[in-house]
């Protein structure tokens, strides 16, 4: 066998590889809503498992809220969905008088959309956000701290940055919200969204990340790096979004 197959071996504990298994089955609808999970003698033969073992890999779903159940009794998938959340939705201003756009789409979904501010500051950002927004060597951006939440549940943290030029006077430099959202106080400042950049990766956690998403354990977060522009291509906005990623899909669609 060639020795890049051998080093390719699965070396996590085998219960986070049965849950690893058995999470993709519940997510990808193989386990429906309502069905009862293989018995725990079945998972035992399934896997070549001790019993502890696969209690130990339904505890972790467990407490991902993907089933649910107790010692001695079946254990059920939960009625669960990931969230496919459609940038383009939250990507354009709101008109004059609606709220931000991002809380009339967890309205639409029947979830009851919240946004805490966590702190408004002027600081030197990290490098790909200096280098995005073109701040140079020196240059600062305010960064605006928010935890966005579904029916009381924090499903994203947001750090966004604005260039200290832009935002220095205005109500992106002050510790409150801003009705309609920033892209909508960016278009009434004659600076319009004209074009956004995503990159998106999944990574591991950070102490920030997993705390304030609640998460359960250290599964990986969708991170979307943004990058808005506006006329002749002057950036505006560079925004680091954190989701859970067991819990959110992202949908993006071309013409």
């Amino acid at each position: 066998m060639p020795k890049a197959d051998e080093e390719a071996f699965d070396r996590r504990p085998l219960h986070e590889r049965i849950a690893a298994d058995l999470r993709d089955e519940i997510m990808s609808g193989d386990l429906e809503p309502g069905a009862s999970l293989p018995s725990t003698q079945r998972l035992k033969e399934r896997f070549d498992a001790s019993n502890a073992t696969v209690q130990k890999a339904l505890q972790v779903l467990k407490d991902e809220r993907l089933v649910v159940g107790r010692a001695g009794a079946a254990v059920t998938v939960r009625e669960h969905r990931q969230e496919t959340v459609r940038p383009a939705d939250t990507g354009q201003p709101a008109a004059p008088g609606e709220q931000y756009r991002w809380l009339t789409v967890a309205g639409s979904r029947g979830k009851r959309g919240s946004i805490q501010l966590l702190d408004v500051t002027e600081v030197r950002p990290p490098a790909e956000v200096a280098v995005a927004l073109d701040l140079g060597e020196t240059g600062t951006a305010f960064l605006r701290r928010q935890i966005l939440s579904w029916d009381g549940q924090p499903v994203e943290l947001v750090n966004s940055y604005y260039p200290a030029e832009l935002a220095r006077g205005t109500a992106m430099a002050e510790p409150r919200k801003i009705r309609g959202g920033t892209p909508a106080l960016l278009a009434e400042m004659g600076y319009p969204p004209r074009q956004t950049v995503d990159r998106v990766s999944a990574r591991v956690p950070t102490q920030e990340q997993y705390e304030s998403l609640q998460l359960p354990s250290d599964l990986p977060i969708l991170r979307t790096f943004r990058v808005v522009y506006s006329t002749k291509e002057r950036p505006i906005e560079a925004t680091l979004m954190a989701k859970a990623g067991h819990l959110y899909e992202l949908q993006y669609e071309f013409v």
